[in-house]
């Protein structure tokens, strides 16, 4: 039976942790935070603070990879701690739009960043859009080793363009013919008392923590990687501390060049920062990053995702071919086909962003669940002790119990925010996610 290769290092598994939270978030979700708490020094606490939930993820997330270092990673948590059917739920959400949503929406990102930079007609939009999802859909067939390469080259390219923006903002004056904002909109609400700022962080934690979302990718792809009980925790906490060092230091950047009142208003904050300091090329430069930044993002998600529905269809809850590994390649093809497929599909559709909308919420219902078993799987270590990957497990979350809580609690703050600020969309995600529960039954009867 064809089997995973175990072919990624520290190195791949911290870049894919970096290139699975860096997409296009950090150069545009600034403005809507600092709108949200009105001054420089609440803006970089949200960040902060998002920061150390991030951590506090990351933590919980080496732990769980280090107990079941298996492909499909929330998928295999929520299975065997909470039960096949919320398991499946999951899945189904990734399959249906989180993923191929996800996507379709980077695709997209990119092929108008390329346009822009190349002076191309925005005919070229879509075919660009479902050129990119192919080219990765190519690379990812042919092998962990190709996608984890390409991976490596966009992040550290990524990674380029904010060290960029970064030392720009704060090593370089003002340029003599940067871009003036203005200031064409009501000043700020700055928050004064205790349970003021409270709710103005709160708010603003909503955006931060949606850009600091990804880490958790990297465990899907546990049994590829070289001594995951060891490599793959190491590769969570370094990249997450490097992603927390990265977006502090773009918001101070933003804010060093245009203040807080400029970035809360700014439709583009890094183009127009990059643009103040080194003039109209500046806005070129970071459209490129955006653009290398979104195919990265798009890569690392062809890159993982299949190998979840690789997971479901070895259980027998999903399409029998997708359970095969490729003889040679030995990546889950047929489930990087069907991803490719759907996620094209959902950009000639143009319904990705809509759909993202409805269910952007349950992202964090299945974050804040899958750090909930690792309370199952500490209370199984209890009831015995010789239990698979029970006592004898080398990776412990720092703090617990209070650091997983601390998580779900923020997970289900988001949640609550989501679902507070558009219910009616909410109720529509939550009716495609429960849609997978006859799928379920279906696929189940079937096997």
């Amino acid at each position: 039976m064809t089997t995973y290769a175990r072919r990624l290092g520290l190195f791949s598994a911290t870049m894919a942790v970096i290139g699975g939270i860096i997409g296009s978030g950090i150069f545009a979700t600034p403005n809507v935070v600092a709108q949200r708490v009105g001054t420089a020094g609440l803006a970089l606490g949200a960040w902060v603070l998002g920061g150390l939930v991030a951590l506090a993820g990351a933590f919980c997330y080496a732990e769980l990879g280090q107990r079941m270092p298996k492909a499909g990673g929330q998928y295999v948590y929520l299975r065997d701690a909470i039960g096949p059917l919320p398991a499946f739920l999951y899945g189904w959400a990734l399959l249906l739009v989180m993923a191929t949503g996800a996507a379709a929406f980077v695709a997209v990102t990119f092929a108008n960043y390329t346009i822009t930079l190349l002076g191309l007609s925005t005919a070229a939009k879509l075919p660009l859009a479902i050129g990119a999802i192919a080219v990765v859909c190519a690379i990812n067939y042919l092998g962990v080793t190709p996608g984890a390469i390409t991976q490596n080259v966009f992040t550290i390219l990524k990674l380029g363009a904010l060290a960029a923006l970064i030392v720009a903002g704060l090593l370089l004056p003002v340029h003599p013919t940067g871009a003036d904002l203005g200031l064409r909109h009501p000043p700020l609400v700055v928050p004064t008392g205790v349970l003021s700022i409270g709710v103005a962080i709160g708010a603003a934690l909503v955006p931060v923590l949606f850009t600091y979302g990804g880490w958790q990718q990297t465990n899907f792809v546990a049994e590829e990687i070289v001594d995951a009980e060891r490599t793959l925790p190491r590769a969570l906490v370094l990249g997450v501390l490097g992603v927390i060092a990265v977006y502090v230091l773009a918001n101070v950047a933003y804010l060093v060049v245009l203040g807080p009142e400029r970035l809360a208003w700014s439709v583009a904050p890094a183009a127009d920062a990059m643009e103040r300091v080194i003039g109209p090329a500046g806005r070129v430069v970071i459209s490129a990053g955006i653009a290398v930044s979104s195919f990265g993002f798009l890569d690392l998600v062809v890159l993982v995702t299949p190998r979840v529905f690789q997971a479901m269809a070895a259980d027998g809850v999903f399409l029998t071919a997708m359970a095969r590994l490729h003889p040679r390649h030995r990546t889950p093809g047929a489930a990087i086909v069907v991803m490719g497929v759907w996620s094209a599909a959902l950009t000639l559709t143009g319904t990705y962003g809509k759909l993202l909308d409805y269910v952007v919420f349950g992202d964090w219902v299945f974050f804040g669940s899958s750090v909930a078993t690792l309370f199952v799987y500490r209370a199984r270590e209890r009831r015995q002790a010789d239990a698979p990957g029970g006592s004898g497990s080398r990776v412990r979350v720092p703090g617990y119990p209070w650091t997983p809580a601390f998580f779900v609690l923020a997970a289900a703050y988001v949640v609550a925010s989501s679902v507070g600020a558009n219910p009616k969309n909410a109720a529509i995600g939550t009716g495609l996610i429960l849609l997978g529960i006859p799928a379920y039954w279906y696929w189940k009867g079937r096997s």
